[in-house]
């Protein structure tokens, strides 16, 4: 065996042992996640972005949920927000000047809700667009103040109504955390991620759940504790369980301990007092 062929035959082995050892490795956290519902891991603590002083403010004063979490976690919390804030295109509409506090603002929501994925850019979102207001939409010929579109990978939002949905913390009510759990339901159809496996999964669950329990599909419309909207379709059902799960976590848990532990499941929520 000449030098050459002994050099293409140590690359080849070595490539084989790498290759190997990725497959152990995702054998491995198959079998975690099967048994805990879990990821095995969350958060790379290494090579985190920074938020400039000015979005850190912003963050702070302005985003309550971020203060609950533990100084390690709050920085984990900063780099996926500059993360989120490069990866995505900010366009103003109808006059809007795009500002720093929407960009922090409605990062950091969708950086709450993915804070128990690895992977936390939420794939099918390209493009944020932000209008003054409730907007025309050509979806459905109607005015809206929130929409997602797969197809155009864009989020709209009304910032009148992103900014209300924070003023009454306890409300159920919240364009933002909304509309970004339809992108997720839809982006977890889309990705191959483990995080994305398991939101998946969890919502099958649930869904499972609900069919089976006739008892509980009429406790839920009895109760009125998800408003109507809820009832609408299983895109809509989610979207207002995320809502509610994140603005009333006890009286949910109080009141429904089955869903909100899969909803909680679903979202890997270990943090904050969830």
């Amino acid at each position: 065996m000449t030098g050459v062929d002994s050099t293409v035959m140590g690359v080849f082995l070595v490539g084989l042992f790498f290759m190997l050892m990725y497959f152990a490795w995702r054998m491995f956290e198959f079998r975690y996640v099967i048994r805990y519902k879990r990821p095995l891991y969350v958060h790379v603590p290494f090579l985190l972005k920074s938020l400039n002083k000015k979005q850190r403010s912003i963050l702070r004063n302005k985003f309550s949920f971020y203060k609950k979490l533990y100084p390690k976690q709050q920085r984990f919390f900063e780099h996926r927000v500059a993360s989120f804030i490069s990866d995505k295109d900010f366009i103003g509409r109808d006059g809007v000047e795009v500002t720093e506090e929407m960009k922090v603002l409605i990062s950091a929501t969708a950086v709450m809700l993915t804070f128990g994925f690895r992977d936390f850019y939420i794939g099918l979102i390209d493009k944020i667009f932000i209008y003054p207001e409730a907007f025309y939409s050509k979806m459905n010929d109607s005015y809206h103040k929130g929409e997602f579109n797969p197809k155009l990978q864009a989020l709209v939002l009304s910032w009148k109504d992103f900014e209300a949905g924070y003023e009454i913390q306890n409300d159920n009510l919240n364009l933002g955390i909304h509309e970004f759990a339809h992108a997720i339901h839809l982006n977890s159809y889309k990705e191959g991620d483990v995080s994305s496996a398991i939101f998946s999964d969890s919502f099958k669950e649930l869904i499972d759940l609900l069919s089976k329990d006739e008892e509980l599909r009429k406790s839920l419309v009895e109760s009125e504790y998800f408003r109507n909207y809820a009832y609408t379709n299983q895109f809509e059902f989610i979207a207002v369980i995320i809502e509610t799960f994140i603005e009333t976590p006890q009286e949910f848990k109080s009141l429904f301990p089955e869903i909100y532990a899969k909803t909680k499941q679903m979202l890997n929520f270990h943090f904050a007092g969830y």
